[in-house]
């Protein structure tokens, strides 16, 4: 057996806990990534496309399709309106409504996490502080 690797426990973890956020954002609409991109969004108002990539870690060209097919389902808006300027993205209400519903999913998930891991979601906040305490991470 294979000694003990916290690094590929956590990605194996991780991609359970994504698995299952995954299931419960697909009735919504959404699968993982559209949910982030319309939290940068929302947190960001008026954040133009390469901006959103970046954040994103994405291309800008994902970025256009992704928001196409918001801006289609009426969940985002551009306020620019015009071909070539650069664009102004916001969330709508609809949109508003939609992260409402997926925060709801994502506080189900958290308490399931808590109630079956307390330890491990102590050491996860704990952890957490202390990178955002972490100079290189603030820049």
């Amino acid at each position: 057996m294979p000694p003990f690797s916290p690094t590929v426990t956590l990605l194996a973890l991780s991609r359970i806990w994504e698995d299952s956020l995954t299931s419960a954002l697909k009735p919504l609409g959404l699968t993982t990534r559209k949910y982030a991109l319309l939290g940068h969004i929302r947190s960001t108002p008026g954040i133009s496309f390469s901006d959103l990539a970046r954040r994103s870690r994405i291309t800008v060209q994902s970025t256009h399709v992704a928001v196409g097919g918001f801006v289609a389902d009426g969940i985002v808006a551009d306020s620019t309106g015009r071909a070539g300027s650069a664009a102004q993205l916001e969330i709508t209400p609809a949109g508003h409504r939609i992260l409402a519903e997926a925060a709801g999913v994502v506080a189900r998930l958290d308490a399931d996490f808590e109630t079956s891991h307390p330890a491990l979601r102590a050491a996860l906040a704990e952890h957490m502080l202390q990178m955002m305490q972490s100079p290189g991470l603030r820049e």
